[in-house]
């Protein structure tokens, strides 16, 4: 499911030049970054390629080296007090109480955003409600299972109704089902009028994000709504049926104008540069290469993206 973009309205995030270095490193390489309200915006990149980095600065956790951040029409990091009373925020890793029960630790946050009494207790209620631990309450959280943890967190990143959700790869820890209805009350969220900010390395949850930005070792290479980003390959991945998927996929690689081959089942995924002669000219070096095979177009996908914008860079050094 690809979800519809949201009405056209103020952005909640908006970053400029953002940079941050560590000593010689340069972590975040000036980002330029808008993101609408009411919106699921999905970060996507591998490991080490600024996501974590880039959430910090823009909540206001880290202070960037170099850019303007401004966040709910705060400046970031000058109102980051201001700021964190209206936003949530959640790792990967579980960050409440393993040894207090699940009210208890929805409690605790209440104390902690300064809920009066009789408003926690009304919250705590429709929370324990709605994220389904009425029959849970008295559970310590550090008997419950990865994907109950993950909705007891989110459930306490919204305790106090934040207007902006940081969420850094939220579902790295669960199995599927849960990652599922985990997304299912992002979306809630989102309808409610809630902006979201996920962070993921999820080709599906990705698909599923309003608009994506792609990070490459930390830099911005690709940002727009994922159906608009796939459709600007058109043409350019083409899928291969051989009798030996393995021998055409040797015989494919280094090609000119290939840039990845994957194997997913009995069939080839190719992706070619921009200008390739595409489906023909695989055939071609499919049939020198003495192999019978299928070859046609298909169209792109968000890994498709993926794979064309953080190997940009590779091609660049390469020449």
């Amino acid at each position: 499911m690809i979800a519809e973009a949201p009405a056209a309205g103020d952005a909640a995030i908006r970053a400029r030049g953002l940079a941050k270095r560590f000593g010689g490193l340069l972590a975040v390489d000036h980002v330029d970054l808008t993101v609408p309200r009411a919106s699921v915006y999905g970060f996507l990149g591998p490991n080490g390629s600024g996501k974590s980095t880039t959430i910090r600065m823009l909540c206001g956790l880290l202070t960037p080296s170099e850019g303007e951040i401004e966040v709910l029409g705060l400046r970031i990091p000058d109102q980051a007090d201001a700021l964190r009373l209206r936003i949530g925020y959640m790792t990967q890793k579980f960050s409440l109480f393993e040894d207090l029960t699940v009210r208890e630790n929805l409690e605790f946050l209440a104390a902690v955003y300064g809920l009066s009494r009789r408003e926690t207790r009304q919250r705590v209620d429709e929370l324990v409600e709605l994220y389904r631990f009425a029959d849970r309450q008295k559970q310590l959280a550090g008997t419950m299972s990865g994907g109950q943890k993950q909705r007891l967190a989110l459930a306490g990143a919204v305790i106090h109704r934040p207007e902006l959700l940081f969420l850094d790869e939220p579902t790295s820890a669960v199995d599927p089902e849960s990652r599922r209805d985990f997304w299912e009350k992002l979306f809630e969220l989102a309808d409610g009028g809630t902006t979201l900010l996920v962070s993921t390395h999820y080709m599906d949850e990705a698909e599923r994000c309003h608009r994506i930005a792609i990070l490459d070792r930390g830099a911005l290479v690709a940002d727009g709504a994922p159906g608009e980003l796939a459709a600007a390959l058109d043409g350019r991945s083409v899928e291969v049926l051989a009798p030996q998927p393995r021998r055409a996929q040797q015989a494919l690689v280094g090609q000119p104008g290939v840039l990845s081959v994957a194997q997913i089942g009995n069939s080839l995924r190719v992706l070619t540069a921009p200008g390739a002669r595409g489906a023909d000219a695989l055939a071609g070096a499919l049939r020198q290469a003495g192999l019978q095979a299928q070859v046609r177009p298909v169209a792109p996908n968000l890994e498709d993206v993926f794979v064309a914008a953080t190997r940009r860079d590779e091609r660049a050094e390469a020449a």
